[in-house]
């Protein structure tokens, strides 16, 4: 009876090469790869770590997993991590990785909830993000489209894409009447194109986030992908991210390699539980790996190439990766070791 969804774009152009929107069409003419309007669990946290960072946090700041009791004059909240154990000080990577959930309501709350909401917005992943206590982890609504749409800037630096499953149109007689890609190429019908070099095209994108920041969510999502068994096989070439919402409802992983995103969804077409240890790990992730695994053999998974203005330091935890300046011999990393954690925010 469960369904789902899975969408693989091309991370540069945003041109959707693979699309299913259900498990039978004859059953169910729903698409929800564009349609469904579902919660992203913790599949929305790296927005919340690419605002951190975009706000002067680096990877290896500490922040605190322990128990927090958050309030204002609409809502109180009490986080909890799906483990239902508390880790004490841990860094921004290993929280991720981990998805820990209390430490990134932490991080979010030191961040400031509206800026986290807008970069999702600008991002693209919704269109209205109200800015509530448990939105960090993923309590709002997106499609598997628009989620990977958002990955993908990530993944490509950080540059605007719009997601197109048409190219190009021409009429009869040839004339071109619709092009996605915009980019102007004078070059490109010249008679003499056999004897000429490849032109040279404008990158006209918007920068949509810092491509340094976006490299280091790359970076961490690479460690977070390794945690999952299904996963793992593929290697460090592949990246992502799992989540599941509350009872099981909802199951996603979002991932890439350095030239393909993909987003799989599984769940049903009336929200109910999928089961209670069905989580993005156990229904999504082997779904991811099993479509990575054959799409890799056509789009061969290339090394992610750091932005120039990325150090490498060599930790021992393993190699992390700076902006340039905020490496830890340059200046100390920011801590968020409060109850709310905005004391120790940088400014």
């Amino acid at each position: 009876e469960a369904t789902g969804a899975v969408v693989a774009m091309d991370p540069h152009t945003g041109r959707v090469l693979a699309m299913s929107g259900g498990l039978d069409f004859a059953r169910s003419q729903f698409n929800n790869a564009t349609q469904a309007w579902r919660q992203p669990g913790s599949s929305f946290k790296p927005y919340v770590y690419l605002a951190a960072l975009a706000a002067g946090y680096t990877p290896t700041s500490a922040l605190l997993d322990a128990p927090i009791t958050l309030s204002n004059d609409h809502e109180v909240y009490t986080p909890r991590n799906y483990s239902g154990q508390f880790y004490g000080p841990v860094t921004m990577r290993a929280a991720l990785e981990m998805s820990l959930n209390v430490s990134t309501l932490r991080l979010a709350q030191a961040t400031g909830l509206r800026k986290i909401a807008d970069l999702a917005m600008k991002l693209g992943v919704s269109d209205r993000i109200d800015p509530v206590f448990s939105m960090p982890l993923g309590s709002f609504e997106t499609t598997p489209l628009r989620h990977v749409t958002a990955y993908s800037m990530i993944v490509n630096g950080g540059k605007r894409i719009t997601p197109t499953l048409v190219d190009r149109i021409q009429d009869r007689y040839g004339r071109t009447i619709y092009r996605h890609d915009a980019r102007p190429c004078d070059g490109c019908s010249n008679v003499a194109f056999r004897r000429q070099s490849m032109p040279a095209l404008p990158d006209g994108r918007e920068q949509v986030i810092d491509a340094d920041n976006a490299f280091q969510i790359v970076s961490i999502l690479q460690g977070a992908a390794m945690r999952s068994p299904a996963i793992r096989p593929l290697g460090r070439r592949v990246a992502g991210k799992t989540g599941s919402t509350n009872e099981s409802v909802d199951a996603w992983f979002v991932g890439f390699t350095s030239d393909l995103a993909v987003a799989v969804w599984v769940g049903f077409d009336q929200p109910r539980s999928l089961g209670k240890k069905e989580t993005g790990s156990t229904a999504a992730a082997p779904i991811f790996a099993a479509f990575v695994r054959d799409a890799i053999k056509l789009i061969p998974a290339r090394d992610f190439v750091p932005p120039k203005g990325v150090v490498a330091v060599q930790t021992a935890a393993g190699v992390e990766y700076y902006k340039r300046g905020t490496e830890p011999s340059a200046r100390p990393s920011p801590d968020v070791d409060t109850a709310a954690g905005a004391e120790n925010a940088p400014r």
